[in-house]
């Protein structure tokens, strides 16, 4: 979350992510800076999340959703929840070290943070989050005015650290806001509500669909192509990209972590690949 998200933050995409690297052909080591791509564009984050106090007395990160991508927390230390708006409704999931949460596009999700909470953010789609993927639910009147939507949305490019760390919270409790005034059109317009929440949501990345297709192809779209010329080749018995394998290590990338809507991210650049 970004989620994701990243996984992912509106107005913050960070340089070189997994989802953002050129495209590669079929059996083309990765460039030495960028990690290589999974199938489906995935990519992976490491996520410590807030423990900011909100207004209703819990601590955590932004209520958002992400319009086209899958995400999944492997939580790896701590405690906390994750409270969600699905199809099926209002929920709660406990969250500790071992739990793994999956949830679909549509899905509101909101971290609460007991005890330290950390994680591993895997997200399909990546390139997408950090384009705007995710909505978060502020008040409908700043979902329904795409201007002041990508006013409050924003972090300042040029503040320091505490000027970055001001924004984020204040992005997050408005964002906790609208996320309570959700919740009581749900208890009172059932499923209603959250088709409307919805309709808001398109509206507000619906302009940036083209962009998004392009990044898709080079990334979700080329990755599949690459894996579909690789099964064509072995199915008549040519292992050519069985000869350029290849070990990429990760380095985290330099601190100080990314302001996400969930917390503070750490993502990974690649080191360069090592044939053998």
């Amino acid at each position: 979350m970004n989620h994701q998200t990243p996984a992912h933050t509106p107005g913050q995409a960070p340089a070189q992510t997994p989802g953002q690297a050129p495209a590669q052909t079929p059996g083309q080591a990765p460039p030495s800076r960028s990690l290589p791509r999974f199938p489906g564009g995935t990519s992976l984050s490491q996520l410590c999340v807030y423990d900011w106090e909100t207004s209703d007395g819990l601590h955590g990160g932004s209520p958002h959703l992400h319009t086209l991508s899958t995400e999944a927390y492997v939580v790896t230390s701590g405690r906390g929840e994750v409270h969600t708006i699905s199809a099926a409704g209002p929920a709660v999931d406990e969250l500790a070290a071992g739990s793994l949460l999956w949830f679909t596009p549509g899905t509101v999700h909101r971290l609460v943070n007991h005890d330290q909470l950390q994680m591993q953010v895997i997200m399909s789609n990546a390139g997408l989050p950090e384009a705007g993927d995710a909505v978060l639910t502020f008040p409908e009147e700043i979902l329904a005015d795409p201007q002041r939507y990508r006013d409050a949305v924003a972090l300042p490019a040029e503040a320091d650290q505490d000027g970055r760390a001001e924004a984020a919270r204040a992005r997050r409790d408005l964002a906790i806001e609208g996320h309570r005034q959700l919740l009581s059109r749900i208890e009172v317009q059932g499923p209603q509500a959250m088709q409307h929440f919805h309709a808001l949501a398109v509206g507000l990345v619906r302009p940036r669909v083209r962009d998004w297709q392009q990044i898709w192809e080079r990334s979700v779209e080329a990755e599949t192509e690459r894996t579909r010329a690789q099964l064509l080749a072995l199915g008549a018995g040519n292992g050519a990209h069985l000869q350029e394998a290849a070990v990429i290590r990760g380095e985290p990338r330099p601190e100080p972590r990314l302001w996400g809507m969930c917390g503070r991210l750490q993502t990974w650049t690649g080191a360069g690949p090592e044939q053998h």
